[in-house]
């Protein structure tokens, strides 16, 4: 089975893995089968000491985390037990005290598993006794590889290639060779039904888009669209989502992260709608569940796309304050509600928080609100930032460019120096008297929660009517968010 190439990032507690040891001892004391697992590893040629057993939690690389230890008795024969009740299966792996010696296997509850082979010749040496599932991955990987073998082959073989009528024939041959080994794959599944290694593969099935032309409701127009919705549609009709044993695997990460980057459009609402499918097929399990909603939040939290982190405030109003992150504790819970907080004032399409600021240079109070232009972009930034040393005079090249005629009026926030550095600053950049540009020395205006303003420079546009339309922007990309916007507006006022 595939090796971890790199194990430097496991993170080895020593106590606690003592601790584990002593408890996997003391559990094997009564004797007998145990409720969740024995396994007894045997390999007589073993230089190690200790082994450790390893499992995998919603991704695999590096990510593995330490669940049990053992020590090699004479003949190389270490064992581990468990009545651990919440033991669920999954792909685990057995690591030796070298931290690189290792390989996977397949571990589900109740095994009483026999182990046997050579610390030499791993994985081909590895027999299986107890566990008819494991014989079966090891045969799918061995037959993943000559599958592949036979693939680069073709690859080479087009490549050679000098007529249509060559090309045609090796690609009929890598189309049979696909369809032979997609076969051999669904046959495993199919005379294994409730199997872990059946649940594996058929969460490795891709929708097969149906070969032809495929037309609008007219029944004329060719549906150009077709292959994408349908391989959207159906690209998780094979992932068990009441099956918590995959989230033990390195499967369910890899394939959020390809449908959530190719398969769903970076829009709030897109997110939002594609996570709560996701969620309502995961409820009901504890772990598939767990890991989705986790893997969501933290996919919108962390994206750099304009406006997905609004989906993280619905994320956390609609599961996370509604008693669905069971996982946490009321401090971390917490520790989501108070940034969703934070975050809510500045969604896009709500109105932006008020800001009532005096105006650095004459002192005078400006009102955000008061404000009469088609569009305000407001900006927040430092003039010790070596960000904004770059982004002033750049959006200043744009705002003369371009961004002027199309009606914007530039709002800014300096969110420290005093008043001669900030003026300095800004005469410096030629912006003193072009921009309304405003500051906070009596720290009244509450920015940096009503606006998430944690970094600078931040910049925010809002409309006419002061509706955030875009946020977390920078020169380069205003102008054509104010094109996206105008067009908009003009197509709603169409189909009016």
């Amino acid at each position: 089975m595939n090796q971890v190439k790199k194990l430097l990032t496991v993170a080895l507690a020593l106590c606690a893995l003592q601790s584990n040891a002593q408890k996997s001892t003391d559990k094997s004391k009564g004797g007998g089968l145990h409720k969740a697992y024995n396994i007894k590893l045997v390999l007589p040629d073993v230089k190690d000491t200790g082994v450790y057993l390893a499992h995998f939690y919603g991704k695999g690389g590096n990510e593995i985390y330490i669940s049990d230890s053992a020590k090699f008795k004479k003949g190389g024969i270490a064992e581990f037990h468990s009545n651990d009740s919440n033991f669920v299966g999954g792909s685990y792996m057995l690591l030796m005290s070298d931290k690189r010696t290792n390989f996977e296997f397949l571990l589900d509850r109740g095994d009483n598993l026999t182990i046997t082979g050579s610390v030499e010749k791993l994985p081909e040496s590895l027999k299986f006794t107890g566990s008819h599932q494991n014989d079966l991955f090891i045969d799918y990987e061995i037959k993943a590889r000559e599958n592949g073998e036979a693939q680069q082959k073709l690859v080479k073989e087009l490549e050679t290639c000098k007529t249509k009528e060559d090309t045609a024939k090796v690609r009929e041959k890598s189309v049979a060779q696909s369809k032979k080994f997609v076969n051999y794959r669904r046959d495993v599944v199919k005379n294994n039904p409730g199997s872990l290694v059946a649940s594996i593969l058929n969460a490795l099935e891709k929708p097969e888009i149906p070969e032809g032309d495929h037309f609008l409701a007219d029944g004329k127009t060719k549906d150009s669209t077709f292959a994408y919705r349908y391989y959207k549609n159906h690209f998780w009709d094979y992932f068990n989502f009441q099956d918590d044993r995959l989230i033990y695997t390195p499967l369910y990460d890899g394939l959020l992260d390809e449908y959530f980057s190719k398969e769903v459009l970076p829009y709030p609402d897109s997110v939002e709608q594609e996570g709560d499918m996701l969620l309502k097929k995961a409820r009901g399990s504890k772990d598939v569940f767990k890991y989705t909603l986790y893997w969501l939040t933290k996919y919108v939290e962390n994206s750099k796309v304009m406006g997905l982190s609004d989906a993280f405030v619905y994320f956390v109003e609609n599961y996370y304050m509604k008693g669905d992150a069971f996982w946490l504790s009321q401090g971390d819970l917490q520790k989501y509600i108070d940034r969703a907080r934070k975050m809510g004032p500045n969604v896009i399409g709500n109105v932006a928080p008020e800001l009532k600021l005096p105006n650095v240079g004459n002192k005078k109070t400006e009102t955000l609100s008061q404000v009469k232009s088609k569009y305000t972009l407001v900006m927040f930034y430092s003039p010790n930032c070596g960000h904004c040393q770059h982004e002033i005079p750049a959006l200043d090249s744009a705002y003369e460019a371009s961004l002027k005629e199309k009606g914007l009026t530039i709002f800014t926030v300096a969110t420290e120096g005093d008043d001669k550095a900030i003026n300095a600053f800004l005469e410096k950049h030629k912006v003193d008297k072009k921009w309304v540009n405003t500051w906070d020395p009596e720290n009244v205006g509450n920015y940096h929660n009503n606006y998430d303003v944690y970094s600078t420079p931040t910049i925010y546009l809002l409309d006419d009517r002061k509706i955030i339309v875009g946020k977390r922007l920078d020169h380069s990309n205003i102008g054509s968010l104010i094109d996206m916007n105008e067009r908009k507006k003009k197509e709603k006022t169409q189909k009016k």
